[in-house]
């Protein structure tokens, strides 16, 4: 009984996503209250009517609610991100508040990496997430559900999902030969190519299912944030969706699904439902829902998502993804790359980020963006008139700066002649004498040219990136020979990864310094890094966890430790310590400096509970963390680490303490984690 939606003021779906079971039950309440003979209107339609009620009193009172249980105990959490309401509705008691929450915003997420500043604009972005075209809209919600899919899997299945922190694999040698390789031969040759078409390559990664063999960027590009790189995986593993059975086949059989060449890929044929757990454990502990469709629009995006699944998509053609870069004045948030997933083997994928020609414009239209809204902020709070002069804004300099911009774009395009014709006024009303100068009647026009900048920017990097001819970026032939290098780099060592990445770290090497441990995570929340030993939980393997249901038993109390966790960290607890049956539970966060030397720990925030959820992909919480504590550390780099630790409960509570002091140092070394 799940369902996800994102509407309109004006009640308007821009996008659902629902199971069966919730389909089926809104159907049969819908239906009864029909007249008889009259047909099921389109679940949509049906969805909009349902949830009107909602959307419009959260749009009308001032002081609205973020979250609601009805008395059926379906749970419901909202979220209004600029003009759009995001709503979540659990009705089976497998998700709580917190990860409806999580999901609206990882949602949010993913849809800003799809369309950048556009999502700035609620306008624009409803004509984005809602094409008049029944056939483009149904592709995009099928994609969109599809990446919605791909990150429930991983987040019940994967650690680097549950913790939200980027896993390497642990092969200092391997990734090093990696990573030069990268460097020397395949960015430097794919960079000085003709065939790039203007395109640089800024980021090259190799994927092993989830984990970073090895990242190379090139020197005069921004940090890729953790954020942003989970985001990319999840694109990467929605593309090329990793079996989660794959693990326990031999060389011969993982050979054998490789095919001969690049048109052969693996398909897992089982339901995400067959992932079962023990017992009577449902979805969120090991078991993922199934989401099916019955009417005749959604069967056609379900057997969309199945072909997506069968035949992969055509790798040429680069989706356009908006992330964060560096610069040297500042951080702009959603600039344009152009994002190549490579599959070499089923399981392994070289991802490219190429920066486009044009991204300057991006950068500039944000500069733009937040000229404007400084003013209209300012304009709001009565700062109008004279006391402009006292502003941080040089409206005369952003005034040179928007004409060189506007006659740089050309009067040839649309859009452009209408952000020309929208300035003009703007400049009429706000500089001409006599005129109503800096008041609050030019909110509407500061409003306005948001918007059109917004349009500019869609123009240039969503729908030119659309019918852009297929010379704008790099070419199939140089593409393929990227795949052709790597994959004789990597030809001798497919297999050995494919197995390297589920058995990355084993306990078999702590066990003899540290006695009853049974497992750990420890995360340094300045990389977005972390390191854990493998959870297999397969009926077919023996690991130091035992066997299927042992090991499913120990997962299941890490997640849920991993939740319990957050909450005291939401209420402001950097170290929680818990006895539960057999085991005993401790997680501790605390800071250092550059040179390992740990700092005085200090209060941390009580966040309200309606808070964005803590992470890194949804939303960074430990960047805003990291700065408030820095300031009491000023021109000091400061370090924030995490280690979450289960042992068996015999152990005495001393030892276990001394087991995570010794066990957090011991995890960084440099010359036990070399790339690390």
């Amino acid at each position: 009984m799940k369902c996800l939606l994102i509407a309109s003021e004006s009640a308007e779906v821009l996008f659902h996503w629902s199971d069966r079971e919730y389909r089926l039950s809104i159907q049969e309440k819908y239906g009864a209250s029909q007249e008889e003979g009259q047909g099921l209107p389109a679940f949509e339609d049906i969805l909009s009517t349902l949830f009107a009620p909602i959307i419009i009193s959260c749009s009308t009172l001032e002081d609205s609610y973020t979250s609601f249980t009805t008395e059926n105990n379906h749970i419901y959490v909202l979220h209004q991100f600029d003009e759009c309401l995001y709503i979540a509705v659990n009705g089976d008691g497998e998700e709580k508040e917190d990860d409806l929450r999580r999901k609206l915003y990882v949602l949010r997420k993913m849809i800003e990496v799809m369309f950048g500043m556009v999502t700035l604009s609620g306008n624009l972005l409803r004509r984005e997430l809602r094409p008049q075209d029944t056939e483009q809209r149904t592709r995009l919600w099928t994609y969109l559900q599809g990446l919605l899919d791909t990150y429930s899997v991983l987040r019940e299945n994967d650690q680097s999902f549950l913790v939200e922190a980027v896993e390497r694999l642990i092969h200092p040698q391997l990734c090093e030969l990696c990573i030069e390789f990268l460097e020397r031969r395949l960015v430097q040759q794919l960079n000085s190519s003709v065939e790039r078409a203007g395109e640089e390559v800024l980021h090259a990664f190799v994927l092993v299912h989830t984990k970073l063999l090895a990242f190379y960027s090139s020197r005069n590009a921004s940090i890729l944030t953790p954020s942003d790189l989970l985001a990319l995986i999840v694109m990467a593993q929605n593309m090329y969706p990793s079996h989660i059975e794959l693990d326990d086949t031999s060389p011969e059989d993982v050979e054998s699904t490789s095919g001969s060449g690049p048109e052969s890929f693996y398909t897992p044929e089982p339901s995400p439902s067959s992932r079962g757990s023990s017992g009577s454990e449902k979805a969120g502990r090991g078991e993922t829902p199934v989401f099916e469709f019955v009417d005749p629009e959604i069967q056609m995006a379900e057997d969309s998502l199945h072909t997506l699944e069968i035949n992969p998509p055509d790798s040429a053609s680069p989706r356009r993804v908006f992330l964060e870069v560096s610069h040297k004045d500042g951080l702009y948030p959603m600039i344009p790359h152009s994002m190549y997933c490579l599959s070499l083997w089923p399981g392994i994928t070289l991802v490219l980020l190429t920066k486009i020609p044009t991204s300057s414009v991006a950068m500039s239209v944000y500069k733009y963006l937040e000229d404007f809204d400084k003013l209209e902020k300012r304009l709001h709070e009565g700062h109008g008139g004279p006391a402009s002069a006292r502003s941080p804004l040089n409206m005369q300099d952003i005034r040179t700066k928007m004409d060189k911009f506007i006659k740089a774009l050309g009067p040839s395009d649309l859009q452009s002649a209408q952000l020309q014709k929208v300035w003009t006024e703007f400049k009429n009303r706000a500089f001409a004498k006599g005129g109503p100068g800096f008041s609050k009647e030019l909110i509407p026009w500061c409003k306005n040219m948001k918007t059109q900048l917004c349009g500019v920017y869609r123009q240039c990097f969503l729908i030119d990136s659309v019918s852009a001819d297929v010379s704008q970026r790099l070419s199939s032939g140089l593409q393929e020979r990227a795949q052709t290098m790597v994959r004789e780099k990597l030809m001798d060592w497919k297999d050995f990864l494919l197995v390297k990445s589920k058995r990355n770290i084993t306990m078999v090497s702590y066990l003899e310094d540290f006695p009853g441990l049974v497992h750990f995570i420890c995360v340094d929340r300045s990389t977005g890094q972390m390191i854990a030993p493998s959870l297999s939980i397969t009926e077919r393997t023996t690991s130091e966890l035992g066997k299927g249901p042992v090991a499913n038993y120990i997962k299941n109390k890490v997640w849920a430790l991993v939740r319990t966790t957050r909450r005291y960290l939401q209420k402001g607890y950097s170290t929680v310590t818990l006895r539960d049956g057999d085991f005993y539970f401790c997680y501790f966060l605390w800071f250092e400096n550059e040179t390992g030397y740990k700092l005085q720990p200090v209060d941390i925030p009580v966040l309200p509970d309606d808070s964005p959820p803590i992470g890194m992909l949804a939303c960074d919480y430990y960047k805003r963390l990291l700065r408030y504590y820095s300031k009491n550390h000023k021109g000091e780099t400061v370090k924030c680490y995490e280690l979450l630790t289960v042992h068996l409960g015999v152990i005495p509570t001393e030892i276990i303490l001394q087991h995570c002091r010794q066990l957090a140092s011991k995890l960084w070394e440099p010359s036990r984690n070399l790339l690390l």
